[in-house]
């Protein structure tokens, strides 16, 4: 990776990788994980006839962060990437890293996946072989993506990352040097990043409201229209963080930023609350819940802003503080974490199918369906990893 020591020192090779960071991406892994299998048990899900509240509160947690991180986190590796080889074998590498993890997902895993939820939900469908249902999918739909819209979208990303970067390569850099500027100001840095949050989300989630998803035709492609724009700003914002370097710009182990991860916490925890708050006042019948006031959907977006802006600027500040400290179990799954986050979909959907019935407490059934779904998509990412060209991959 190309690291920038201090800002009159020219970037200079040294291959190494952020333990800090791989953390961070490990950790989101494992939320998406948690949050699908807990989804089925609330009340918001209308999934399993047992539910339990607080899983809702888990779901609104991540919900409210988790992508736009992931998508941040991504971009910070952007730049050394561009800086080692030319755009097109950069897009090339991007390809094979994402691009046929997506088509291998939306043409084999999520069929695989899905096949017993449309066996339990489409009663005519029961004479239906997997062979009939893959074809249905195929050419009538409805064809899931399941967690494998990240990807596509994230390759599309990237293709503009590597245009950008051979169009207007200044660009990136003058980026990276406002973002280097503010790496001894990281109240300056979180302003400047909230306001860049507001921005880019609140007037999407105002048009579009947030329930909102573009989906061209039945094809797998789907994107939450009022977070176009938030998850390009992240990447982006990504890009230009890893222009200011990964270890000397703002995301410096020792810097201004990691020291100050409480207080990002702090920020996190209040507008959690804001959050919260609004949700209350929607269902607690003070305002129509069919249709909320302009002033309920702006405070709404403003406390999501906050909290998305706050739990970026947290969890890459935890692990850089805390970057000689153990954290066995994200550090056991890192080799096996993008492949998990593929294939968790087949056993998530296939346990929560044969727990369905049994009246078993909610808390009970999702710990069946998490620990199974870990256990069973981590295992099978170390087998298939075992080959070398799906190594290379995932």
């Amino acid at each position: 990776m190309l690291q920038k020591p201090d800002a009159g020192d020219q970037a200079v090779a040294t291959p190494m990788r952020v333990v800090a960071l791989d953390r961070a991406r490990t950790l989101i892994t494992l939320l998406v994980v948690l949050h699908h299998a807990v989804i089925n048990y609330t009340w918001f899900g209308h999934g399993d006839r047992m539910r339990w509240l607080g899983f809702d509160l888990v779901v609104l947690f991540n919900d409210s962060f988790f992508m736009a991180c992931m998508f941040f986190v991504s971009g910070l590796f952007v730049r050394d990437s561009l800086a080692c080889r030319r755009s097109a074998d950069f897009l090339r590498r991007r390809a094979w890293r994402l691009g046929v993890p997506f088509l291998v997902s939306i043409f084999v895993i999520m069929p695989i996946a899905y096949y017993p939820s449309f066996m339990r939900y489409i009663p005519q469908a029961t004479d239906f072989n997997f062979l009939q249902f893959l074809w249905h999918t195929l050419r009538i739909g409805p064809w899931p993506s399941g967690s494998a819209w990240f990807l596509w979208v994230l390759l599309a990303l990237n293709a503009i990352a590597a245009l950008l970067w051979a169009a207007a390569p200044r660009a990136i850099e003058a980026l990276g040097q406002f973002i280097y500027a503010l790496r001894d100001r990281p109240m300056t840095a979180f302003a400047a990043f909230l306001v860049f949050t507001i921005v880019i989300y609140l007037p999407m989630r105002l048009i579009f409201g947030d329930s909102s998803w573009l989906v061209p035709g039945h094809y797998p492609l789907p994107i939450q229209t009022s977070r176009i724009l938030l998850y390009a700003g992240y990447f982006l914002a990504g890009v230009g963080a890893g222009e200011a370097g990964l270890r000397a710009g703002v995301l410096a182990g020792n810097g201004a930023l990691a020291k100050r991860w409480m207080v990002w916490l702090g920020f996190a925890i209040v507008s959690y609350g804001a959050i919260l708050l609004m949700v209350y006042t929607h269902h607690s019948g003070l305002i129509d819940f069919n249709s909320p006031p302009l002033w309920w959907h702006t405070v709404y977006g403003l406390a999501f802003a906050t909290f998305s802006t706050a739990m970026t600027f947290t969890v890459p500040a935890v692990f850089l503080r805390f970057e000689r400290s153990s954290f066995w179990l994200l550090d056991a799954m890192r080799p096996q974490a993008y492949g998990i986050y593929l294939l968790h979909f087949i056993p998530l959907i296939w346990l929560q199918y044969a727990v369905y019935d049994p009246a078993f407490p909610a808390f009970v059934k999702f710990a069946i369906v998490f620990t199974g779904t870990l256990s069973i998509s981590w295992a099978l990412t170390a087998l298939l990893r075992k080959i070398p060209a799906v190594a290379r991959m995932i």
